[in-house]
């Protein structure tokens, strides 16, 4: 009779060296890095196109937007930058 409860031999965890998780460091620095510039230059280009459809409106048309979709990218501004 097999013991369905018993449990499965354990096996052991392959062991992580410095240099290993020197690597993962790494590169989860570079990751957040580029998520950071990522965000900044999304901030960016919505508060650039914010100045434009105040300044000039006419130039929304121009790189193909409509003005629903100006406020909506204005809109993911955080609220101390609307």
């Amino acid at each position: 009779m097999n013991d369905t409860l018993a449990s499965a031999p354990h096996q052991a965890a392959r062991p992580r060296t410095s240099v290993g998780l020197a690597e993962v460091s790494r590169r989860h620095l570079t990751t957040l890095r580029s998520t950071i510039a990522t965000w900044r230059e999304r901030t960016r280009f919505r508060w650039e196109l914010k100045q434009m459809s105040k300044a000039n409106p006419h130039l929304i048309d121009d790189i193909g937007l409509t003005r629903q979709q100006v406020e909506e990218e204005i809109a993911k501004l955080p609220f101390w930058q609307r």
